[in-house]
């Protein structure tokens, strides 16, 4: 399988994930590309029990990511709102909150901002004048990304939601 990485927009190099033989991996030339795509000769050799992958339906994988886009929602330009949102969906999840930092942006009065959890992040972005909201949920471990959605919808009652899921991470089990 090849894919395309991008170095802020300058370089573009092909670069094949086949992982069948030590010398293959360990002949790419640029070590951030190397380093990306995991070539490095020590970069499979860890303690699996530290990694928090999830293992479910025969699937090994570093987390879930949610995607949702809220419409027609309220609250979006509350501050104080937002904020006991990303703390109740976080709790919701199971997750362990670490920090929040949110930013309230002036005229719209908008918000962007982050839920810093120990199993990843909830971020928002708000467009109170679109009653438009998009949330990114990123959970890995024994966390539960898609109980923060019921938070969510009780906090901006939204009056429709459009979810999308990525496994991140997925590795043979």
């Amino acid at each position: 399988m090849d894919f395309t990485l991008h170095d802020a927009g300058v370089r573009t190099k092909e670069v094949s994930t086949d992982r069948t033989s030590a010398a293959q991996r360990d002949t790419i030339d640029d070590p951030s590309i190397a380093a990306a795509v995991g070539t490095e000769p020590d970069a499979t050799r860890h303690d699996v029990s530290l990694d928090h992958f999830v293992e479910k339906d025969g699937l090994r994988f570093a987390g879930t990511h949610l995607i949702v886009d809220l419409w027609e929602a309220s609250r979006l330009d509350d501050l104080p709102a937002v904020d006991d949102a990303l703390r109740r969906a976080a709790e919701a999840a199971g997750a362990t909150l670490l920090a929040i930092d949110l930013h309230h942006f002036t005229p719209n009065g908008g918000i962007s901002g982050v839920a810093v959890l120990a199993e990843s992040h909830i971020s928002i972005h708000t467009w109170p004048e679109r009653a438009y909201a998009a949330i990114d949920i990123f959970m890995c471990g024994d966390a539960r990304p898609h109980a923060a959605i019921a938070v969510l919808r009780e906090a901006f009652a939204p009056a429709r939601i459009q979810l999308a899921e990525h496994k991140r991470g997925m590795i043979p089990c």
